[in-house]
């Protein structure tokens, strides 16, 4: 097949589109579909997949999700997959279908790559085989990865259940040490993102992330016998310290088993798991603080106990049921693997076809100053660190003091837990679409704004509603304000396609995480005492900030992207077929420095 001509404004076809849409017997196939050498009602013979040369991953990127593609079929937007379609090859094209192969392993590959001995640029697979493999990864690897992120988010929440219960008044904390612990919390969350990403990525994130879970576990345990200020805040500091770097350790682990067009709605359930345990544990809440008087002491104290306990079994069960990668998930407990050995092959060559990057770092190497500091100098990943920090200030005060707030309206400890579910629920739903709809528009920045054009609304009546406002109509604006749809799964997975590297990519993480903290310790301290009940100055400081934020910020962001990328097309567009070789096979370029690496807006 032969690679098509550049266009006018100097950009290239990844695919040719006349052999993509032709099928079966006459039968179209939907674009996302190669098709090799199959033949009806006979065994299917997966020959070489008729795919372009040269193509870079970033314009392989502008491929139709999976997940878009399903929602147009359920709305009849598009025709419904022919039966002979999981038979098709699924084999997406990408730089490894050139006849520079050794190049390209040499820019590419570590010799000491965990994966190496899966990789094969000639590996093709059916549609049928890569959707029952990516069943099985859901299923071993990303179940147990929202598994491990609830425990991290009962033991960094179950202060919230704990307050119902007079957590405060029983310790002789004031507001303002609740807003400092809450800081410190933050804070300590924040430092510890980088460090827990070089420890991670110098002994594999499938032995730290289970040992940070045992950590917290026990030290969110041992809040069982808090006494004052002092033990509060250390508590809140020392949980902090081994949960921070938990999230972007456990992203990049997911990023070696997802390519980038299936990652970001599994990033999704990842984010939809915290709704679905918080809602378990507000119920487990009501329960446990039953329990106040037995023994003496009270229900939050039981509260962390128990649920220190269950995190803790969770932490012990990773140690087993994480693999280090895809090759290699084989142990002593689990002779056979996860997977066999074509599955294997079938994982790894999927998404290093997607991302080459992958494999030009081992899973336990460590990062180098140097790594990090050039890291940390990329410029382009800046504005989607100035929305990490912005976008979520104003839901953070609200979550904060919301089974506060209801008690002090007069709900008894179980409605204040019984009244949190609510918003819990919706969120899921919520979530779901908002990640839907971005796959579906290919758009990040407008689709990523739609959580601060919810809560702006919601904030009015805070502000404009007269004292004393009805107990219900304030749970009411609370739970619609607390049910937005949650778009930081959006902005992670934009912030990992835009590094370009795996190094950028750990390191990135981590920073975007890090202001997302900075975020959460300025939101800790919005709401003062001096403004209470209703908050109202601080409410309007907030409504301006989300102003700001869809107004300025998140166009501004969608504009940079969108001029970076028109001026890399118009270098690219000026340089003939032999300049654009010479670049390619010679140039020191890396990740999002490349020309021919385009931005996600």
């Amino acid at each position: 097949m032969s690679t098509k001509k550049s266009s006018g404004t100097g950009s290239s076809s990844p695919r040719d589109d006349n052999s993509l849409k032709s099928g079966l017997d006459g039968v179209a196939l939907p674009e996302e579909y190669h098709i090799g050498n199959d033949r009806k009602g006979a065994d299917v013979t997966v020959g070489p997949a008729p795919l372009a040369a040269g193509v870079s991953s970033a314009e392989v990127d502008k491929a139709e999700s999976a997940l878009g593609s399903a929602v147009l079929r359920a709305l009849k937007l598009r025709p419904p997959l022919p039966k002979d379609a999981p038979d098709a090859i699924a084999t997406q094209p990408s730089i490894w279908d050139g006849d520079n192969i050794e190049e390209l392993k040499a820019k590419y590959i570590r010799d000491d790559w965990e994966n190496v001995e899966a990789f094969d640029p000639n590996f093709r697979w059916t549609v049928r085989e890569e959707q029952q493999v990516r069943r099985k990864i859901d299923w071993k690897i990303m179940l147990w990865a929202c598994v491990m992120f609830s425990a991290l988010n009962i033991d960094r929440g179950n202060i919230s259940n704990a307050n119902s219960d007079g957590l405060l008044k029983d310790i002789h904390l004031t507001q303002a040490d609740y807003n400092l612990g809450n800081t410190l919390s933050k804070l300590f969350f924040l430092i510890a993102e980088l460090p827990s990403q070089l420890i991670s990525k110098r002994v594999g994130p499938d032995r730290w992330i289970p040992i940070q879970v045992c950590i917290f576990s026990i030290i969110s345990a041992a809040q069982f016998f808090l006494k004052g200020r002092a033990s509060f805040l250390a508590t809140r500091c020392l949980i902090a310290l081994f949960q921070g770097g938990f999230i972007p350790d456990l992203i990049l682990y997911l990023s070696y088993w997802y390519d980038g067009k299936h990652l970001p709605i599994r990033l999704a359930w990842f984010w939809m798991s915290s709704n679905i345990c918080g809602i378990i544990t507000d119920f487990l809440a009501v329960g446990f603080l039953k329990l106040r008087g037995f023994h003496g002491y009270e229900g939050w104290r039981w509260l962390f106990l128990f649920e220190g306990i269950i995190t803790l079994a969770i932490g012990i069960a990773s140690f087993f049921l994480m693999p280090t990668s895809p090759a290699k998930t084989k142990s002593k407990w689990l002779p056979k693997g996860y997977f066999n050995d074509r599955e294997v092959k079938i994982i790894v060559n999927g998404v290093i076809r997607d991302d080459p990057n992958k494999g030009g770092m081992h899973n336990r190497q460590a990062l180098t100053p140097r790594m990090i500091w050039d890291c940390i100098l990329d410029y382009d990943m800046y504005p989607l660190y100035a929305l990490g920090l912005l976008f979520g200030i104003p839901k953070y005060p609200v979550g904060n003091y919301l089974t506060l707030s209801f008690k002090e309206l007069g709900f008894s400890t179980v409605q204040t837990n019984l009244l949190s579910i609510p918003y819990e629920v919706i969120s899921i739903f919520t979530q779901f679409g908002i990640t839907a709809i971005s796959e579906l528009a290919n758009n990040r920045s407008f689709v990523a704004s739609a959580e601060d054009w919810w809560l702006l609304p919601c904030f009015i009546p805070l502000v404009a509603l007269p004292d004393p406002i009805n107990p219900w109509t304030y749970f009411a604006i609370e739970t619609v304000l607390l049910s937005y749809p949650y778009t930081h799964a959006i902005q992670v997975a934009w912030t990992s396609r835009n590094a370009g590297t795996v190094q950028n990519r750990s390191v990135s993480a981590s920073l975007y995480n890090m202001f997302v903290q900075a975020s959460a310790m300025i939101g800790a301290n919005v709401y003062q005492a001096s403004d209470k009940p209703r908050y109202k100055k601080a409410n309007k400081g907030l409504i301006a900030l989300l102003c700001f934020n869809v107004i300025i910020l998140y166009p501004g962001t969608w504009a940079y992207y969108k001029w970076r990328n028109r001026t890399r097309e118009r270098i690219w567009g000026a340089m003939s077929e032999e300049e654009r070789q010479h670049y390619l096979k010679t140039t020191t370029d890396v990740g999002n420095k490349r020309l021919d690496f385009r931005f996600a807006a």
